[in-house]
């Protein structure tokens, strides 16, 4: 964007003879001046709409990149103090305790079926939360938030087959697959409830 330093010349020269005249506005004139200037503020700080984007946080896992909504995500936290918890499914890696809420982590990768690896000092938890519900899903490294413009996703891959699909909200050009963290917490399979005898 290149500037045109003439024009702009010219308007500070205008605006200096202007203050050198000490013209003085009209009280109606001055109402009008705020009157503009506040509705240029109340406008919108970019054009387009909430609607046509979305917020995510972006994470890897295995050799995948993944995103969740931003609105979906509570927080991160360090993967500390883990304590396995027996008779749970495999994904499920244990407890954790986070500002005093004791929260389950689920590790996506055993539950897409994505290659495993071992817990190091990158991974993270990612609270995801919604409608009361609120769990951690392992992450192996945050690489951070991003904008994404919505018609930017795709619904699905060829490649993209089995359980990850269930879970999808869209894909992007770049392979970024945002899950749908609603559907991830409504799912019955997540629930670890103790059977009657």
């Amino acid at each position: 964007m290149s500037v045109d330093w003439e024009a702009v010349h010219r308007r500070l020269e205008a605006t200096g003879a202007a203050v050198a005249r000490q013209v003085s506005l009209s009280e109606q004139d001055k109402k009008a001046i705020f009157k503009a200037r506040a509705k240029t503020l109340a406008a919108p700080r970019w054009s387009d709409s909430a609607e046509e984007y979305i917020e995510v946080i972006e994470f890897r896992l295995a050799s995948e990149t993944y995103g969740i909504e931003l609105r979906h995500a509570g927080e991160v936290s360090l993967l500390k103090e883990l304590t396995p918890v027996p008779c749970t499914p495999a994904f499920v890696l244990g407890i954790i305790n986070v500002h005093g809420r004791v929260l389950s982590v689920i590790d996506l990768k055993r539950f897409f079926d994505l290659p495993n690896q071992a817990l190091t000092d990158l991974n993270r938890v990612i609270v995801i939360r919604k409608d009361g519900m609120e769990v951690g899903i392992l992450a192996d490294n945050i690489h951070g938030v991003r904008r994404i413009p919505r018609r930017d996703l795709k619904s699905s891959l060829p490649t993209l087959t089995g359980v990850r699909a269930e879970y999808l909200e869209g894909i992007t050009g770049e392979r970024l697959i945002v899950l749908d963290a609603y559907k991830l917490l409504c799912d019955p399979k997540i629930v670890v409830r103790e059977e009657p005898r």
